[in-house]
């Protein structure tokens, strides 16, 4: 496993594949149970891992008490990321759910107490609510930075100018978004307003829900086709983009996903894996040493480029 700065602010490193325990429990229905959760994490950490992505609503909570679990003995050796807005509630009351303070507090909290530790290392709201103000989110955040029960702060699926605007207020730390070969629109905003503020960037669904291993061709059961709301399916344009994977991973005799994942690795973000099985992670993991060229690269990024739309193409004519 190798190691990278979080961010350009911290000095802190992590491991360059972060291991996402979304699917980690079974209190959804569909997931990972306690003894596959708890081998999936010893691989993860037997491999050099030491950066973990949780949230208080993975598995309504489930997902940080097998983290918790399994971190109680070594917690100095691990990162924690945790995440709240929704609550861990499968119906929570109004009152209990949002970015607003009276929530990020009892979500803190509890959260601590799953994951039996007295500090989270990166906490950041799961999405923008559309209500909450901005200096109600940033005094939030400091005020748990300033109890020490957060060291870092970051933003999960916020639009880039609010995630701009409270990153010029506050020291954020990273930003957490969806980014693979079928979902690159961050490139419009949020790529350059991670590099301009130093943020880290942690990146989800690589594979795009398991699109892109080719493993639905075969008739496999995966996220898509277990209730998922991940809007992925295979088309005209998904299909040619699978057809190449496949021809890459043939020159280079791994697997399409391990493509699809080295091309994120590329991108010198933070990656997150989302295992649900021993097989998920170790496929995740091996992508690491998979060697694509130049040109692997250049096809692609050519085959999957998106628009930037205005103001940049119009910049692109400009300032060229």
């Amino acid at each position: 496993m190798k190691y990278k700065l979080i961010g350009t602010k911290t000095g802190l490193y992590g491991s360059e594949i972060i291991l996402g325990a979304a699917m980690l429990g079974t209190r959804k229905g569909y997931g990972a149970n306690a003894e596959d959760s708890r081998l999936i994490l010893a691989a993860y950490a037997d491999a050099g891992g030491n950066f973990i992505d949780t949230s208080d609503r993975y598995q309504l909570g489930e997902s940080e008490e097998l983290v918790g679990k399994f971190i109680e003995h070594q917690r100095s050796n691990f990162i924690i990321c945790s995440k709240y807005t929704q609550s861990s509630e499968a119906n929570p009351a109004i009152s209990n759910s949002g970015n607003h303070r009276k929530a990020m507090k009892q979500a803190v909290e509890a959260s601590l107490k799953r994951l039996k530790t007295d500090y989270i290392d990166i906490y950041m709201p799961h999405y923008d609510d559309g209500i909450t103000p901005l200096d109600e989110i940033i005094r939030g955040l400091e005020d748990l930075v300033s109890a020490g029960k957060v060291l870092y702060t970051g933003l999960a699926n916020f639009p880039a100018w609010k995630a701009s605007a409270i990153a010029s207020s506050t020291h954020l730390t990273a930003i957490q978004i969806e980014y693979n070969l079928l979902q690159r629109t961050a490139d419009r905003e949020f790529i350059p307003m991670a590099a301009q503020f130093g943020l880290a960037t942690m990146m989800y669904s690589p594979l795009a829900g398991g699109l892109l291993t080719g493993k639905y061709r075969k008739g496999e059961r995966g996220r898509l086709n277990m209730g998922s709301t991940a809007d992925y399916n295979e088309n005209e344009h998904t299909g040619k983009v699978i057809d190449q994977l496949f021809t890459i991973a043939a020159e280079l005799n791994v697997t399409p996903g391990q493509v699809a994942f080295a091309w994120v690795l590329s991108k010198g973000a933070f990656p997150i894996v989302g295992a649900r099985t021993i097989h998920h992670l170790d496929d995740g993991l091996q992508a690491a040493s998979v060697q694509l060229t130049a040109d692997h690269i250049h096809q692609l990024n050519e085959l999957t480029v998106v628009s930037l739309g205005y103001p940049y193409d119009l910049l692109a004519t400009v300032q060229a």
